[in-house]
């Protein structure tokens, strides 16, 4: 784990909660000197703390390395109950109602197996949780992004959604109406 203090995670905590805010707000939220900030930041960019122009926090680095994927079974007249119970454990980043087996899939993280035993055992004290199962990620290669799908919108490529080519041809075939009556 990179050396982070309680500064660094409260600026971390800033820029999770405001990822738009300005290295002078920042310091001013923190009561901190502006370039104290902005020397904090640059470290943690460096370090490979942050990431994407400081935006995106990398929970391995400060200890998070153990990931996990939970589906659960859930009695489904509990379903919002468990969901609201599930946003009060830290360690679970997403939640997804999904088809197949299984109601709802987690994605959980831990500092180690204990911490995930331990936050595993939380979510199963959930009333309306019936049975979990969990599998542990043992490397990322494509971490979390958006940016090749929305390249693809932004050229307009034809492995981008339907609605686009649906309008152009709703478009033409307006055209061609057009062109018949006149």
């Amino acid at each position: 784990m990179n050396s982070v203090d309680p500064t660094d995670l409260k600026i971390l905590l800033e820029l999770i909660r405001d990822p738009r805010i300005q290295i002078g707000d920042l310091s001013d939220a923190l009561g901190i000197a502006r370039n104290t900030a902005q020397t904090r930041v640059r470290r943690m960019l460096r370090s490979g703390i942050l990431h994407d122009g400081g935006r995106e926090i990398d929970l391995e680095a400060v200890g998070y390395d153990v990931v996990a994927f939970v589906t659960i079974e859930v009695n489904h007249r509990e379903l919002d109950g468990v969901v609201g119970a599930l946003r009060l454990i830290a360690q679970v980043l997403e939640v997804h109602e999904i088809s197949g087996r299984g109601d709802v899939w987690c994605r959980v993280v831990a500092t180690d197996t204990h911490n995930l035993q331990t936050a595993l055992r939380s979510i199963l004290r959930i009333k309306g949780v019936i049975r979990t199962e969990t599998v542990l990620a043992l490397h990322t290669h494509i971490p979390y992004r958006a940016e090749p799908l929305i390249g693809r919108l932004a050229q307009g490529s034809a492995l981008a959604p339907g609605r686009p080519a649906r309008r152009a041809a709703r478009r033409a075939a307006s055209a061609d109406r057009q062109g018949d009556a006149g």
